[in-house]
């Protein structure tokens, strides 16, 4: 069962004291098993009622042990009653399941929020703990009608990025074409760069982000199957003759071609905003980084840097909503900036790249450093902009 959490532990150290309190903490799991093996004292959550009356002695942390008493799975969030701010929810909760929720309660009045499969949302009875005591903070849950008109932005700013990539693209086919290579080589590297800052829209283009930009993982570098930006790579960069890449270049060409001219018909999913916020660079951690998608030309560091951007992109459409919801941002931001500064350093003046494979230990370190606090920073997006019904 996985809890989801809206708002990251500041730093590794905090979330380990934090779960050594809440294991202490009144109400804590553990304590002994009630009727048909629930955990006494646990929560339970049915189509009859939402938690039940509970207390708590006090401020602090705390873990709550939930039961999912139903038939039908759900979620589950404890709310602000007064405002609908979410203060920390258990998704997909399993029939006849128990799962703990630990959080930091401050003084201030909570709620459960049922939603299961079948039956109508329902809240429980609200409860005040009292004192002046800070603790988590709720955040404002992101509506459908908050995220349309941004995905209608991305939706243009997608439509723009094809609108230059079929451009980009008909210069690359026309260099194979010609038999000039030596500009293939030099034009392949931006538009690929292009297509990498699309990231949201992946999902979205369905199977033409295979056609176009799929890797050899699971067909081999010698299937015919294999088309798109990375095959074009493997051949320019490994001796294939203009004869050979032909076909090549001329399928990259007429994939990009379908795609721009199926994107007005297609709508991105309004979670991929916040999903992608933090898969783009996970991807890039995973298979650039680590030079696993280098098929010759050596610029998966390039590739990281256009996921950056794409990162960002996405970050300035989300803004409005994040800003007043995640004290965590600003963060997010200083080391995705961190991490394209240690990446530009990496281009040399006459524009070319040093392989991921080339880096000094040191360097390496360092990229994969911050790469890694930036997707921690970035992991509370998904959550925070998930779009829900109020």
């Amino acid at each position: 069962m996985r809890t989801i959490r809206l708002v990251a532990a500041a730093t590794a150290l905090a979330a380990a004291v934090a779960a050594t309190v809440a294991g202490c903490s009144p109400g804590g799991g553990g304590a002994g098993r009630g009727a048909g093996g629930v955990p006494a004292g646990a929560l339970t959550m049915n189509q009859n009622g939402c938690g039940g009356t509970w207390h708590v002695a006090g401020p602090g942390w705390h873990t709550f042990e939930l039961h999912d008493g139903n038939t039908v799975g759900g979620e589950v969030d404890l709310v602000d009653p007064a405002t609908g701010g979410i203060y920390d929810e258990i998704s997909s909760f399993a029939p006849q399941t128990t799962v703990p929720m630990r959080l930091d309660l401050g003084s201030g009045r909570y709620a459960f929020r049922c939603l299961f499969a079948d039956t109508d949302p329902m809240t429980g009875p609200s409860v005040t703990v009292p004192g002046h005591a800070a603790g988590q903070r709720a955040i404002l849950p992101v509506t459908y009608n908050d995220l349309i008109p941004l995905a209608k932005k991305y939706q243009a700013y997608v439509a723009t990025g094809l609108r230059a990539l079929a451009g980009q693209v008909a210069t690359l086919d026309g260099d194979v074409r010609s038999g000039d290579l030596a500009a293939a080589r030099r034009d392949w590297l931006p538009a690929h760069l292009r297509y990498e800052t699309l990231g949201a829209a992946y999902g979205t283009f369905g199977k033409l982000d295979d056609e176009i930009d799929g890797r050899a993982d699971a067909l081999g570098v010698s299937s015919p199957k294999w088309t798109g930006f990375y095959r074009l790579e493997y051949g320019l960069w490994h001796g294939q003759s203009a004869a050979e890449l032909r076909p090549v270049a001329g399928t990259l060409k007429s994939d990009v071609d379908t795609l721009r001219a199926a994107w007005p018909h297609r709508e991105i999913a309004l979670a991929d905003l916040g999903l992608r916020a933090h898969e783009i660079l996970e991807n890039a951690l995973q298979y650039q980084l680590t030079g696993h998608d280098d098929y010759g030309s050596g610029t998966t560091l390039a590739t990281t840097l256009a996921n950056v951007r794409g990162t960002l992109e996405l970050l300035s459409l989300l803004r409005p909503l994040l800003a007043p919801r995640y004290p965590g941002l600003p963060a997010a931001y200083r080391w995705l900036d961190r991490l394209r500064s240690l990446l530009e350093k990496q281009r040399s003046p006459n524009g070319s790249w040093l392989p991921a494979s080339a880096l000094p230990a040191s360097t390496r370190a360092n990229v994969v450093s911050a790469c890694d606090q930036a997707l921690q920073e970035l992991a509370p997006v998904a959550s925070i902009t998930e779009p829900r019904n109020t």
